[in-house]
C-alpha cells in the first residue's frame, strides 16, 4: 500500500496513512471516466430547448397566392420554414438527456480518477478538515498553508456546515462528501483535498 503524508490545518505534517491499492493503485481507466463525464454532463442537462413548428407560431393561415398563373413558386402558407417569422424545421423539443451507466463502470471510473490523482501526488489529507466558524478568510489561509493554490475538491465524511458555507464564495473550490464524489469533479480539480475520515469510508465503499 502506498503512504502519504496527513496534515493539520495549519499545514503541519502529523502523521502518515496507507492508502489501499484496491482504490488508490489500480491503473487509471481512461476509456472508462471519459464515459462517467461524458454521463456525468449529459444528466446535467435541463433539456428545456424548444423552437416553435409551423403549426405553433401565429397567422399563415391563407394561402399568399393562388396556386398557378403567377410564375412563382408555389406556397401553402407564409409561416412555413423558407419564410421570414415561419416555423422552425426540425428544432430542439424538451428532452431528457439523462441515462444510466452501470454501477461497476461507475465505481471503476471513481478508482481510476483517484488513482491517476494518486499517482500524481495531488492528493492532500488532512486530520480533521473543519472549522469552528464560518470564515472565507479562515478557508484561505488553511489552502494556502497547504499549499493550494489552484482548482481544489474538498471531501468530507459528512456535511460540514461551516466548511461548505466558508469555501462556497472561493473560485475553483468545491465541497462535497464522501458518499456522492463524481468522477467529473475529481478529474477537474488540480488538488483532491480529503478529510482522513473519509479517506476511510472511500475505501470502504470501493475497496
Amino acid at each position: 500500500m502506498a503512504k502519504t503524508n496527513v496534515y493539520d490545518m495549519t499545514g503541519k505534517v502529523v502523521g502518515e496513512i496507507e492508502l489501499n491499492d484496491a482504490v488508490f493503485g489500480i491503473e487509471p481507466n481512461t476509456v472508462v471516466m471519459h464515459e462517467a463525464v461524458k454521463n456525468y454532463l449529459a444528466n446535467q442537462r435541463q433539456g428545456t430547448q424548444s423552437t416553435l413548428t409551423r403549426a405553433e407560431v401565429r397567422g399563415g393561415g391563407r394561402k399568399p397566392w393562388r396556386q398557378k398563373g403567377t410564375g412563382r413558386a408555389r406556397q401553402g402558407s407564409t409561416r412555413a420554414p423558407q419564410w421570414t417569422h415561419g416555423g422552425i424545421a426540425l428544432g430542439p423539443k424538451p428532452r431528457d438527456y439523462s441515462y444510466h451507466m452501470n454501477k461497476k463502470s461507475r465505481q471503476l471510473a471513481i478508482k481510476s480518477a483517484l488513482s491517476a490523482k494518486a499517482a500524481n501526488g495531488d492528493i492532500l489529507v488532512i486530520d480533521n478538515l473543519e472549522l469552528n466558524e464560518v470564515k472565507t478568510k479562515n478557508f484561505v489561509k488553511f489552502l494556502s498553508d497547504v499549499g493550494v493554490s489552484g482548482k481544489a475538491l474538498v471531501v468530507t465524511p459528512e456535511v460540514r456546515k461551516n466548511v461548505v458555507l466558508s469555501a462556497r464564495n472561493i473560485p475553483g473550490v468545491r465541497t462535497t462528501i464522501s458518499s456522492i464524489i463524481s468522477v467529473y469533479d475529481i478529474l477537474r480539480a488540480d488538488k483532491f483535498i480529503v478529510d482522513k475520515a473519509a479517506v476511510a469510508k472511500i475505501e470502504e465503499v470501493y475497496a
